[in-house]
This record gives structure tokens, C-alpha cells and sequence, in this order.
């Protein structure tokens, strides 16, 4: 009879040993703010990521420029910059010319 006394009380120990172990991972999710309207209770969501999505990346200025250069263009300059594509223009052997790349990681030429 004393044996499960024993067993049992262990066990108890035990279980409340682990409850009080995860008390403080939870406790983290929430923390009290003093203000104006009282004390109250602030729940942080952490589903939400804060910084957004991430920035789209494609086509820039430079890489714009090194690649018109690559196909020929002197002088290149960036006329318009959409979502879709960048339009360069510049010079070559035979006078003004312009050159549409796609905005697109790499500038693949349209």
C-alpha cells in the first residue's frame, strides 16, 4: 500500500514538474501595459509577419545599363521603368536606337 502511495505521488510530482516547465513559454505571449485606460492585457499575434513581403526582385537601373552596353548600346540611359519591362535608350553605329528588357531577374531583352 505505501509502494503506491509512493508511485503515485512521484507521478503527481512529475506531471506537475512539466506543467510548470511550459507555465513560462506561454506566459511569453502575452504582457500586461499600464496607460491611461487601466491595466490591460496585450496578446502578441505571431502569425503576423511585420515585414511585409518581401521586395520584388527584377531588372535594375544598373544591370539595365551593363546589359545594353553588352548588346551594343554607347551612351545607354533608362527612358521608362514599368512592372513589366525597362525600356534603355542609347547610340549605336548607325545613330539613336532603343532596347526593351524585360523586368525581370537577369534583364532577358523583349
Amino acid at each position: 500500500m505505501f509502494k503506491l502511495i509512493q508511485v503515485s505521488g512521484l507521478a503527481m510530482v512529475m506531471a506537475m514538474g512539466g506543467m510548470a516547465a511550459t507555465a513560462p513559454a506561454n506566459a511569453q505571449d502575452m504582457e500586461l501595459r499600464i496607460g491611461r485606460d487601466g491595466v490591460r492585457p496585450v496578446i502578441r499575434d505571431r502569425d503576423i509577419d511585420r515585414r511585409g513581403p518581401p521586395p520584388r526582385r527584377g531588372c535594375g537601373e544598373r544591370e539595365a545599363r551593363a546589359a545594353a552596353r553588352d548588346s551594343g548600346l554607347r551612351d545607354p540611359e533608362i527612358v521608362r521603368v514599368t512592372p513589366r519591362r525597362v525600356v534603355v535608350q542609347g547610340f549605336t553605329r548607325r545613330g539613336p536606337s532603343t532596347i526593351t528588357f524585360a523586368n525581370e531577374r537577369g534583364c532577358p531583352e523583349i
